[in-house]
């Protein structure tokens, strides 16, 4: 189970210099994400993909990481506006020859942005999207995920569950803090780990998306037992926020991000040795 830290941690610097803390801080492996490190609009243009390509391709080497999942952040595939809609799948379509030639073992998607319940086909306009984004991604052989989040068509397990039964082929990328935020129980997150791809982790609790190592609720002797014990084979990344989205604690990022990195260490570890 290789540990991997999101570049969304240091958005403010620049992608080599991001790149360049993750690894003296011990990581292999780096999740990207839509945004300031990855210009999805950039990536998928013909005049300036190579450039982009060549560019991450370069900073990865450079700094000896590998990819460990790729965020493209595209929430308007659930709304009624066609021309937007189709844009962004299209966008997604563009780069997955890119993420495949960069190594990437997968890619996450968002679910789209919550609609209201009267709006009784949101959930039929989300199923299309990810059906079509999901029939190009196996053509290009990489793995598509959804995550479920906060004020997207997908939060709850139940929502979870019915989409993978919508979309057949389709896996998860959990994000420990949501589950935390919405109380889910480790009892039902055991049922949906033979579906998940990958997973992210944090210092979080009921109601409060990102947290301070000491503050937060996260057992992580719980949760290594429980990824054991599913036989999860995917990654395990460190996933901290600069913004205060949903009221997210500001935190020291580089100090979270090496006290939950030693705690996971020392997990792991102690699991092994009582095998």
């Amino acid at each position: 189970m290789n540990l991997s830290c999101h570049s969304w941690a240091f958005n403010d610097l620049r992608l080599p210099e991001a790149l360049g803390t993750i690894a003296r801080m011990g990581f292999r492996y780096v999740d990207l994400g839509s945004g300031s490190h990855f210009n999805t609009v950039r990536a998928a243009n013909p005049a300036t993909r190579k450039a982009v390509f060549e560019e991450l391709q370069a900073d990865l080497e450079m700094f000896n990481l590998k990819l460990a999942d790729v965020y493209l952040m595209l929430p308007r595939i659930s709304i009624s506006d066609d021309t937007k809609r189709r844009t962004d799948i299209a966008l997604f379509k563009a780069v997955l020859p890119m993420l495949k030639a960069l190594g990437a073992p997968g890619v996450t998607v968002s679910a789209g942005v919550v609609h209201p319940e009267d709006d009784e086909e949101a959930y039929q306009r989300t199923v299309t999207a990810l059906q079509d984004m999901l029939d190009a991604a196996q053509k290009a052989d990489l793995p598509l995920s959804v995550e479920p989040s906060l004020n997207s068509m997908v939060v709850s397990v139940e929502q979870m569950q019915t989409m993978l039964e919508a979309v057949e082929g389709l896996q998860l990328t959990l994000d420990w803090g949501h589950l935390m935020h919405e109380k889910v129980k480790n009892s039902d997150i055991e049922a949906l780990l033979p579906h998940t791809r990958h997973i992210q982790v944090r210092q979080a609790a009921a109601g409060k998306l990102q947290m301070p190592f000491d503050k937060g609720k996260l057992n992580i002797e719980e949760l290594y037992a429980l990824l054991i014990d599913a036989n999860y084979q995917g990654a395990l990344s460190i996933e901290y926020m600069l913004s205060g989205w949903q009221k997210s604690h500001n935190v020291s990022m580089i100090d979270e991000i090496i006290q939950l990195r030693d705690a996971l260490r020392g997990a792991r570890e102690s699991l092994r040795l009582t095998e």
